[in-house]
């Protein structure tokens, strides 16, 4: 037996050859090139030694003097070269013979004939084993065109020293075949150092057969039984199978005595492959032709060493050594399968990407084990960099049943065991390959996955805890939001109390048996004031800029539900909620609603809808705010806010109507208050108006009456005044919201309550004052004990304000920075909600220090735009031309006078041009004539797509709501979806987790759903490196795992290549990350199409082709350069 072996590949191979050398007592060398030094092979050897070629490492592998070379200065008395590079190449057979080394594999004469396709048909021919039509091989490609239709169509295009699917093409018309032709050469000789093809007729629809062959150095020659190899993605191999499943016995044995008349044919040695295709279809169906041998062990050698028991790898050294098949007890008679085997081949190729192989760095491996499962691999560990030159393949899961089918569900279930991150892998698409029914049944053939395009769209894995431990390793990085430190878990504020007891019948149990006429009637009733609690929407969104997170308010809801079921709702949905949740938080407002509805059975959900607008800033189609207002109904609310912004009724009929004729819900509509009518001097927004409007809304079909009083104007006299005259008007209850700005509006509440009000809004007390709403205890303890009780404990208010004062200083970033009331805003009448994020605005404009004249300049343009009644998107319009105002310090008069010397906002032009509606006292006149002057803005509503309409009306809810979302928030949807894709499902990660990070010698904890946690450590955070990137060392579930984050406070030092622009057609970009050799120059014309450029990876072949027509005007490469997907390559014009 040999005493040095040296295995002339790398990989899993070169292991598995390690370890059966090992078992023969033989000492192992490994080679590698300086890129693949991490590699586990060279771990493996007692021995390694680098290699060297000039251009991409693969060619140091592809170097037979450097084998040669290291095999005599460090002994060897073997080498072994496995499958793939100098495996079929006799000049390496040769060399070691002239050495004294032996060649673990046939004589170089034999694998010349072998290797060579067409001198292997022509051996098969004198053994008389059928063949297919076939060519001489060639290297040029006029000469291969004349002969291609002697051949017919369609053919396949094939490298002489072919292997694993590489330089071969399928090719179904002749127009397709010179570029076959080039691209299969190209492929050919990067891979196998030979560019010679040949072509060969095509079965319609073959099922692969190949025969595993075994011959001593005697002349003796056995088969250890078939492979199914038909599942084929690209004529690559993917799945193979021992023995072949429903495979005729007659047709079995045929098969190999073809194959054993063959390899005496050629008199051949060691381990081989002869292949076969039977046909499936046609008048040939279950006959069968030769098309190749492998003089080589095959990938997919496994299977067959599981169903037999013979290890094909060491018999091959021991075959070499010279010993004889009798003398490694290998008899024909003895072969028998032992039940099924499969292998399933995991790559680095992604199936979502068109199969592109992915590079980077493996951050986490878990492998499959149990009963029959049976790994090979040799790349694959965690840390390991996949690196562009090599094969993607990472590890060979083989699997073995008593059947088929139970070799089928252990290979699933190993699949579903497996976990790889840090690159995409194959394993989605071939848990889908397995899934098949057809598969599972036997039926196979080449053609299995062409036929199955959904094949590809196979559920991705969602590796949920890579993409949070991602978002958790950024914010501990960057620290966006500051330090966490002195903050604590709100969650540790919640009363004691059993939320296993149900909560008590309330608002949304009447309200589901009165029905929404009845239960208006009910409030009206109602000698007790109705209270709706605004902590959960408007609330925060006046203090903390909307960003309170749905866990946060989710878990406070089961509280509200069981200790104030006396509430008439909660307000906690719509409004800017909606786009904010989408935009900032990675959140889906419709799960949103769903899990508050869920953990709040018994109080009625309220939400702010603007009107026709829904939760949009402009007008939509009426079939959008039907579906809207139907689909928000189904998964929770119950008490829909309808208002304008420009009290325009016309555009709140639509949605009112749509509440009463597709919903049981019931329709508040909302008079968006403004002004002071007690003021003589007021000659717009008088009582009278009011009165006018609330007729309008009455007729309309509102249920119930609402004053929204966005800015907090609404004095108490002009209260008691309001409510008294619409309650003498109209049968309907009246509902009072109003903002605490100026801190006297508990007096306001408490002047409506004694008018009479029904309903009135507060917000617990650490929420509530100055921009949001008056406090909850406040009212509750000043109605207490009088004939007008609200009837809720005040000691059960108060014992929610602990929990609400820690969520408050969690989000303590987003505080407005109002320090306390401000009386201004009866001069300048800016609403609660957008005081706060005006004043954020200002500081990001640089204009912090100068509020107080955004706030002269917003009453000046309040003003100049005819005083609307200002509250989103109309309050918008007029903070945009005071921040405008005071940015080019402009002078309000001369701009009203001659505003065409100036830049207008564009929500300017819109509002002017009547986007939002008609003014409640007319144009600003000659002002809006000057402004749209030349203009001619859009402000049609435009219709919806059909595939849109065909979505809103969908069957499926979740179609639906992206469809909503999409229709009414496209940027903020795209943002989520980006969210969600980077960063996965967030609403889970724990508050101060998300808006702070990680903590050193903290357990974290995320629970993504009931029953599945993940534990995260944060372990070290290393430097910096050219780019600006951290290195974040974590724990996730008690396993370090590498993140790699960029620190924006650095700036890159590293020059990075130029990028292709997507949106720019005269560019070419790299498909994928690879090796591109440019084929043209500067200057040379080319057509869209027509290859310019090659890129290798992966031992992957492509052409990449000009996009338009042109002239070459500038490369991004020259010569072979490493590249990344997306880099420039060339620039057409």
């Amino acid at each position: 037996m040999f005493k040095k072996i040296l295995v002339a590949n790398r990989g899993e191979i070169a292991v598995r050859a390690f370890r059966a050398a090992y078992e023969t007592g033989a000492r192992t060398v490994a080679v590698y090139p300086y890129e693949d030094r991490n590699s586990v092979h060279r771990l493996k050897a007692d021995e390694a030694y680098e290699i060297k070629a000039e251009g991409s490492p693969v060619r140091a592998y592809l170097s037979v003097d450097e084998i040669i070379r290291v095999a005599k200065e460090c002994g060897a008395d073997a080498i072994y070269p496995g499958y793939g590079f100098l495996s079929e190449n006799p000049d390496l057979a040769n060399a070691a013979r002239e050495n004294g080394i032996a060649f673990v594999g046939p004589a170089a004469e034999i694998l010349e004939l072998a290797g060579d396709k067409v001198n292997a048909k022509a051996a098969a021919i004198r053994a008389n084993v059928p063949v297919l039509a076939s060519t001489e091989s060639s290297d040029d490609v006029k000469k291969l065109e004349g002969q291609a239709d002697n051949i017919g169509f369609p053919l396949y295009v094939k490298a002489v020293a072919g292997g694993g699917g590489r330089g071969m093409r399928k090719v179904d018309e002749k127009s397709e075949l010179k570029q076959a032709l080039e691209a299969a050469m190209q492929e050919a000789s990067s891979a196998f150092g030979d560019p010679r093809v040949f072509l060969e007729q095509a079965v319609i629809r073959p099922r692969h057969i190949e025969v595993q062959i075994l011959a001593d150095l005697e002349g003796n020659i056995m088969h250890l039984l078939e492979r199914d190899c038909s599942i084929q993605r690209r004529n690559q191999k993917v799945v193979e199978i021992a023995p072949a499943p429903h495979l005729e016995e007659d047709l079995r044995q045929q098969l190999f005595r073809d194959a054993i008349a063959f390899a005496t044919e050629i008199g051949y040695q060691n381990a081989g492959t002869v292949e076969f295709l039977i046909e499936t279809e046609g008048p040939n169906t279950g006959k069968h032709v030769f098309i190749e041998m492998n003089p080589r062990i095959q990938v997919e050698h496994t299977v067959t060493e599981e169903v037999t028991d013979v290890d094909l790898v060491q018999s091959q050294l021991r075959i070499a050594a010279g010993q004889t098949l009798a003398e490694l007890g290998l008899r024909q008679e003895d072969i028998r399968p032992h039940g099924f085997a499969i292998q399933c081949r995991i790559t680095t190729e992604d199936p979502a990407a068109g199969f592109r192989p992915d590079t980077g760095m493996i951050t986490t491996y878990r492998s499959p084990g149990g009963a029959g499962i049976r790994l090979d691999g040799g790349t694959v560990t965690t840390g390991a960099e996949i690196s562009p030159h090599f094969d993607s393949l990472l590890v060979k899961l083989i699997t073995r049943g008593r059947d088929f089918r139970s070799a089928v569900e252990r290979s699933r279930r190993a699949l579903a065991e497996f976990r790889i991150r840090g690159v995409a892998t194959n394993i989605n698409f071939l848990q889908a390959v397995l899934d098949d029914e057809t598969f599972a049944s036997g039926e196979l053939s080449t053609h299995f996955i062409d036929e199955r395009p959904e094949l590809m769209q196979a559920r991705v894995s969602q590796d949920r805890g890579t993409k949070v431990l991602q978002w958790l390793a950024e914010v501990t990085v960057n620290k966006p939001f500051g330090s966490g430190e002195g903050k604590s878990d709100p969650a540790l504020k919640l009363p004691q109390l059993d939320l296993s007891t149900e909560a008590p019948a309330g608002s949304k149990q009447l309200l589901t048996e009165l029905g929404p006429e009845k239960f208006a009637a009910w409030m009206r009733e109602q000698n007790r004031v109705l209270v709706t609690d605004t902590t959960f929407r408007d609330a925060h969104q006046s203090l903390l800029a909307t960003r309170v997170r749905s866990k946060d308010l989710v878990a406070a809801v089961p509280y509200v539900s069981r200790m104030t079921p006396e509430l008439l709702s909660i307000e906690a949905w719509g409004g800017a909620t909606y786009d904010v949740a989408l935009r900032f938080l990675g959140e889906d407002p419709w799960e949103r609603l769903e899990a508050l509805r869920a953990k709040l059975p018994n109080i009625c959900i309220q939400m702010l809808l603007r009107g026709r607008n829904t939760v949009g800033y402009t007008p939509y189609p009426t079939e959008v705010t039907d579906a809207f207002i139907k689909e928000a109904a189904a998964t929770g609310v119950d008490i829909f806010r309808i208002f304008d912004a420009l009290n325009d009724v016309d555009q709140m009929t639509p949605a009112i109507q749509a509440v009463r004729e597709h919903t049981g819900s019931v329709a508040e509509v909302g008079l968006s208050y403004t002004g002071n009518f007690l003021d003589p001097n007021e000659n717009l927004y008088t009582l009278d108006y009011w009165l006018k409007l609330a007729d309008s809304v009455v007729s309309a079909g509102a249920h119930v009456l609402a004053i929204k009083d966005m800015a907090g104007l609404l004095r108490p006299r002009a209260a008691a005044t309001l409510v008294t005259a619409l309650r003498d008007r109209f049968d309907l209850p009246v509902h009072l919201h109003t903002h605490d700005t100026a801190g006297g509006q508990l007096a306001t509440l408490l002047a409506a309550v004694d008018a009479g009000v029904d309903a009135v809004d507060v917000a617990s007390a650490p929420m509530a004052g100055t921009t949001s709403q008056p406090s909850a205890s406040g009212l509750v303890a000043a109605l207490a004990n009088t004939e007008r009780d609200t009837e809720m404990s005040l000691d059960k208010v108060t014992d929610l304000e602990p929990y609400w004062e820690a969520v408050r200083k969690v989000y303590a970033p987003f505080e407005s920075g109002l320090p306390g009331p401000t009386g201004r805003v009866y001069r300048h009448e800016i609403p609660g909600g957008q005081l706060s994020n005006l004043r954020q605005q200002a500081i990001a404009l640089g204009l912090g220090d100068r509020f107080e004249l955004v706030e002269q300049m917003y009453s000046e343009a309040n003003r100049i735009l005819g005083r609307p009644p200002k509250v989103t998107p109309s309050s918008k319009v007029v903070g945009d031309l005071a921040l405008h105002l005071v940015a080019v310090d402009a002078d309000p008069k001369e701009f009203e006078e001659n505003p065409q010397k100036f830049d207008i906002p564009d929500s300017v032009i819109g509002f002017m041009a009547g986007e939002l509606g008609d003014l409640p006292g007319g144009w600003p006149e000659p002002f809006r004539t000057k402004v749209l002057e030349g203009k001619n803005p859009d402000i049609s509503i435009k219709p919806i797509t059909e595939e849109d309409s065909e979505g809103i009306k969908s069957s499926e809810h979740s179609v639906r709501r992206q469809t909503l979302n999409r229709l009414l928030f496209p940027a903020p949807t795209k943002e989520f979806e980006r969210m969600r894709t980077t960063y996965g499902k967030l609403t889970n990660v724990p508050t101060l987790d998300y808006l702070y990070g990680l903590e050193p010698e903290t357990e974290h904890v995320v629970e993504l759903r009931k029953g599945l946690q993940l534990f995260v450590g944060l372990e070290a955070i290393g430097e910096a490196d050219s780019k600006g990137f951290r290195t974040v060392m974590a724990k996730l579930n008690g396993q370090l795992r590498p993140v790699t984050v960029r620190d924006h406070s650095i700036s890159s030092v590293e020059s990075t290549a130029e990028k292709a622009d997507p949106a720019n057609p005269s560019h070419a970009a790299a498909p994928f990350t690879g090796v591109v050799t440019p084929k043209v120059e500067v200057g040379q014309s080319v057509s869209a199409g027509q290859p310019i450029a090659s890129i290798e990876a992966m031992k992957m072949e492509a052409s990449i082709a000009a996009p338009i027509s042109g002239k070459i005007v500038r490369l991004g490469v020259a010569g072979p350069t490493p590249v990344e997907g997306g880099d420039l390559i060339a620039v057409i014009e």
